[in-house]
């Protein structure tokens, strides 16, 4: 996709009567009405463009100009594509085309202290829990791809994490498509809410075929409720000619902490928007992502922490490692509201180019209104390391070899912050495959 090219504000099909509804279950009239409120959005704002601030550097006219239809409900029979790659820890929970396939899924082992829900399921019982979160920690109105999928979404998951709870395994739910999703939109949408003082892991994985075209438009919502700590993983591994767009919003609690990790290597062009309010004093985040693109890939990454509450701290460490004519984006902006005193932050972005023809827009952002506050930003645009790859050939190691472990040894020091270690193997091994295969 040409990095130049301006996306057109041209409204998607509205959505049909099913649209109001979630699985097979008709949705109650306060969700009736949020869909109606996200479609009123989208239809008066259209797409984004290259003259919206936060999409200056990403063009979604491939996206606009496909005119992508709310995926049909899927066939029994439709073949589904499995992942290209072994699930990185055993999928409990599987969506197909953004709805639970319960053949596929493995309910019966969700952790203890995990309670797993379909969304239809969820909005069946009335759950004033749901009621409370869904649409609001993610409003309709917040941006074009977030009013689609309000609007658009039949299906997802409700994660609750019991007060008190230590959940050591992670809950892997794993997003595929099947045929009746070639040239449409899916819209997946989940819900976590983490109890007082609970410990989890939430891993999302998202997989389809090289030689479709589709496009993903998923929206996780998360509350931490006091000394809650999630880690959420994201690992999006489309196919080749997909479009992938996600969105996480969360709000945290008094000394909750929010740790997140970003893992994108698929899609023609993707996205990941990543936001966060550290609505509580004490709390703190911790944003890490690692992108690898080659050929003409796109992939830009939004994030934005919110500090409003004092004595609250983030971490922030993306990096991203370009071939080919890829195009990477990184825009990360820390808001310091004027309350929130004793704010501790900090922002880092590296990329390593290995190709003449790559490129990079990197934008770390601080915006302070604060004055007691200790906040720093930074960003490195490279390429290897002469020294170290004349220190290998001169030992003998060829320039394939010399090349491909110095670029995973680049990706490995962000990837060692990753606490869990079953995924943080796997994705050491996906990043030792793309980089020393000879």
């Amino acid at each position: 996709m040409s990095a130049t090219s301006a996306a057109v504000r041209s409204p998607s099909p509205s959505p049909s009567p099913a649209a109001a509804r979630s699985g097979d279950v008709a949705a109650p009239e306060w969700l009736v009405a949020r869909r109606r409120e996200a479609l009123a959005h989208f239809e008066g704002a259209g797409y984004p463009t290259r003259h919206d601030e936060d999409w200056h550097y990403t063009s979604v006219s491939a996206i606009a100009d496909s005119h992508y239809a709310p995926v049909p409900k899927r066939r029994h029979d439709a073949e589904v594509h499995e992942p290209r790659h072994a699930p990185l820890v055993e999928p409990v929970v599987v969506l197909v085309d953004g709805e639970v396939d319960l053949e596929r899924s493995r309910l019966d082992a969700v952790p203890h202290g995990l309670t797993v829900r379909t969304m239809a399921e969820a909005l069946s019982a009335g759950d004033d829990l749901v009621r409370k979160h869904l649409t609001t920690l993610a409003p309709p109105d917040r941006d074009a791809f977030t009013a689609l999928n309000t609007a658009h979404f039949r299906d997802g998951v409700v994660i609750e994490v019991a007060n008190d709870a230590e959940v050591n395994e992670p809950l892997h739910v794993l997003h595929l498509v099947s045929a009746s999703a070639m040239g449409a939109q899916v819209t997946p949408r989940l819900l976590i809410v983490a109890g007082r003082n609970s410990r989890s892991t939430v891993l999302e994985t998202f997989s389809g075929p090289d030689d479709a075209r589709y496009f993903t438009n998923a929206v996780t919502e998360v509350a931490l409720e006091d000394g809650a700590t999630l880690y959420h993983a994201r690992i999006q591994q489309e196919g080749a000619s997909a479009h992938h767009v996600g969105t996480v919003e969360v709000t945290q609690a008094r000394d909750s902490h929010f740790v997140s990790f970003s893992f994108a290597a698929g899609a023609a062009l993707s996205r990941a928007n990543i936001h966060t309010v550290l609505a509580g004093p004490g709390c703190g985040a911790t944003l890490n992502g690692l992108y690898m693109l080659d050929g003409d890939q796109h992939c830009d990454h939004q994030t934005r922490i919110e500090h409003s509450q004092p004595d609250t701290f983030s971490r922030e460490l993306y990096k991203g490692i370009l071939d080919g004519a890829s195009h990477g984006v990184f825009n990360g902006k820390v808001y310091v509201h004027p309350v929130a005193q004793k704010t501790d932050g900090k922002q880092t972005n590296n990329t390593l180019l290995l190709s003449p023809k790559a490129q990079i827009d990197t934008k770390p952002q601080l915006e302070i209104f604060a004055d007691d506050v200790k906040c720093t930003h930074g960003a490195t645009v490279g390429q290897l390391d002469e020294t170290a790859t004349f220190y290998m050939k001169s030992r003998g190691v060829g320039a394939a070899m010399t090349r491909q472990l110095l670029t995973y040894a680049f990706a490995a020091e962000v990837l060692e912050t990753i606490e869990h270690e079953a995924l943080r193997d796997g994705l050491e091994a996906l990043a030792l495959e793309r980089y020393t295969t000879v």
